[in-house]
């Protein structure tokens, strides 16, 4: 299996049909084997479907409502882009049908503003990083754990009826999605206190992590 050492660059790649959706450089935290844990910060290298850069870049609705079409197609284009705007930590399981991200505020006193679990593929690592696909349904957690929203679950159905979510996955979904309660209910896992991942901070000196060469391609 492969491991990453503290400041090393792991690259997330969605792949979807052996097809790379996106990839997102990231910088590794710590790497256990309660999970993969890595950060990103304003400057990291991505490389994301045109439909979604877009969207980003004029608001246009439609953009985004083309990227799931061409997903199911197997017809997109990848472009460029920089992370922007957030700080986040991304805590990644293995075996597990969800990540769970910590969002911080750019700016000021760097807290935490709210939780986001993100359901996707497990994990399979690979030599720059890991694998895995996002299967459109989110959950947006209080900092407090207090309170969390259902997002996306429209985009969700619509993925399902493409048939980019299998109803085998549909049912890991169904499971995870208790799991994930579970862990936020309990104070469980990256969400327990004494994980200190709520008073994280990334080193002042940290660099923006890039892609390698060869990227998008899948062995």
């Amino acid at each position: 299996m492969q491991e990453f050492q503290p400041d090393e660059t792991a690259v997330r790649r969605d792949v979807f049909r052996r097809k790379v959706w996106s990839a997102h450089a990231l910088r590794v935290v710590e790497d256990t084997p309660e999970g993969l844990v890595l950060g990103c910060g304003p400057g990291a290298e991505l490389a994301v479907p045109t439909t979604w850069i877009e969207w980003l870049r004029t608001g246009d609705a439609s953009a985004r409502q083309r990227a799931l079409p061409n997903l199911a197609d197997g017809n997109w284009q990848l472009g460029q882009w920089t992370w922007r705007d957030t700080v986040h930590l991304q805590w990644v399981p293995p075996d597990t049908w969800f990540s769970v991200n910590a969002f911080y505020d750019v700016t000021g006193d760097h807290r935490l503003t709210h939780w986001y679990v993100n359901f996707q593929r497990p994990m399979r690592r690979t030599p720059i990083g890991f694998d895995t696909f996002d299967l459109l349904l989110d959950l947006v957690v209080a900092p407090d754990l207090s309170r969390w929203e259902w997002k996306d679950e429209d985009e969700y159905a619509h993925g399902r009826r493409l048939g980019v979510v299998s109803e085998g996955e549909h049912r890991a979904v169904a499971a995870a999605r208790e799991e994930a309660l579970a862990l936020i209910r309990a104070g469980g896992g990256p969400f327990a206190v004494d994980r200190g991942l709520p008073n994280w901070r990334s080193g002042p000196q940290w660099p923006a992590p890039a892609l390698p060469p060869g990227v998008l391609i899948v062995d």
